[in-house]
């Protein structure tokens, strides 16, 4: 989700009954009665941890139950058609994704927060019409939010458990999460009431769009719970879907994550579907398209956090000149970013694939025959097919004619 899983909680529309969470649901509230009539003030304890969690930098934070069950069917819904790909780990824990007590035995709410990430630095949408530039993610221009995040929440907890830490719950229990376990993020966040589940299949905010990361706190405190943000606000938009340049969104709310960009430049690891590669264009690292043209983005606030600015460019690079560096340059310039995370092997895969998609010149070419011979198959064959895009003036013609289209939209 790590960032990338973001794009891939399903959102379809049945309803799975179970009594057991149900039983667990009332016991929690029995719970709540029980420490309130002990002179347990929740409400009170939440206004606190809500001035304790934007003092730590946390735009906004809510406290939902652990009732899941609509999203639960969405997940199997979504698993069972296979839109999953090779992200195994998706189907691999049972229902603790999406039951939170089963993943932590005793887990009654769970606190979420939300972190603004949009970035200063150059335009999206231009580097997106220059399809000689490189487009990387806006959540990974700068350091990996993972342990930014988890530190920040982790110290949430500790003012928490300081605070408690003389009273009847003796501290309570809490464990943070940041794409680090099973855990459906954007439904928990929807039942805090930090925003809807949008067409996208991602998380909306009225006041802040969708660029923005999600943490939580899972915790045995009764606290008082928001109100879900059940309505949704995307009416008859339905931008994300027309603008995604593969299609990976097949219906509103559900995606095919086997067609989707950030799918296939970061979760996959082996060669990228021919049918696929000329769709691309210059996306080298993830998508921001279904983000980018949504409307509520225009309320996105620019982020806060030094940390999340972009770093060594990356927000404005030539594909070639990425293309062009050696295992150490591409160590030393991602030290620290979510970007290790696909090694340099599929680096050079995905660099191939734009450069193949790329205005045909002789210093692409040029750079794309240095890398032919290559030590690994997988760039191999990426940058044979890209030599084979710039040897077919008439395909080279179809493809500009496409962009151009893109760009228009």
């Amino acid at each position: 989700m790590d960032a990338t899983v973001k794009l891939f909680d399903p959102v379809v529309n049945t309803l799975r009954k179970s009594c057991d969470q149900a039983s667990r649901v009332i016991a929690s509230d029995c719970t709540d009665r029980d420490h309130q009539t002990q002179g347990y003030d929740s409400g009170e304890l939440r206004r606190l941890i809500q001035a304790w969690a934007r003092e730590l930098g946390f735009a906004k934070m809510g406290v939902s139950n652990v009732d899941l069950r609509e999203h639960e069917s969405h997940l199997h819904q979504w698993l069972d058609s296979g839109y999953h790909g090779d992200m195994q780990w998706m189907a691999a824990h049972g229902t603790k994704r999406s039951r939170p007590d089963e993943l932590v035995p005793g887990t009654l709410r769970v606190i979420s927060v939300r972190m603004d990430y949009k970035p200063a630095g150059a335009d999206p949408e231009l580097q997106l019409a220059q399809p000689d530039k490189a487009y990387i993610a806006r959540y990974t221009l700068g350091r990996d939010y993972h342990k930014l995040m988890r530190k920040r929440l982790a110290q949430l907890a500790r003012r928490i458990e300081a605070h408690l830490r003389d009273g009847e719950l003796g501290g309570g229990k809490y464990r943070a999460f940041v794409d680090s376990a099973p855990v459906l993020e954007r439904a928990l966040a929807q039942r805090a009431g930090l925003g809807w589940i949008g067409k996208n299949s991602m998380l909306i905010s009225k006041e802040a769009g969708s660029w923005f990361f999600l943490g939580e706190i899972f915790t045995n405190l009764p606290l008082t719970v928001d109100e879900a943000h059940d309505a949704g606000h995307c009416g008859t938009c339905e931008k994300c879907l027309d603008v995604c340049p593969t299609r990976a969104l097949v219906a509103p709310g559900v995606l095919d994550a086997r067609r989707c960009v950030s799918y296939l430049t970061i979760e996959h690891k082996g060669s990228i579907d021919p049918e696929l590669r000329s769709l691309m264009g210059n996306r080298v690292f993830g998508c921001d398209d279904c983000q980018l043209y949504c409307p509520w983005t225009k309320f996105s606030p620019t982020t806060k956090e030094a940390d999340f600015q972009p770093r060594h460019g990356l927000d404005d690079q030539r594909l070639v000149d990425l293309f062009l560096w050696d295992e150490l340059t591409w160590a030393q310039k991602t030290e620290g970013s979510a970007l290790r995370r696909i090694g340099y092997e599929r680096w050079l895969r995905n660099l191939a694939v734009a450069l193949g998609n790329a205005p045909t010149d002789p210093e692409i070419v040029s750079a794309l025959q240095a890398r032919s011979n290559h030590s690994s198959d997988l760039v191999r064959e990426h940058v044979a097919w890209a030599m084979e895009q710039h040897a077919d003036p008439t395909r080279r013609q179809g493809q500009t004619q496409a962009n151009d289209r893109k760009c228009a939209r």
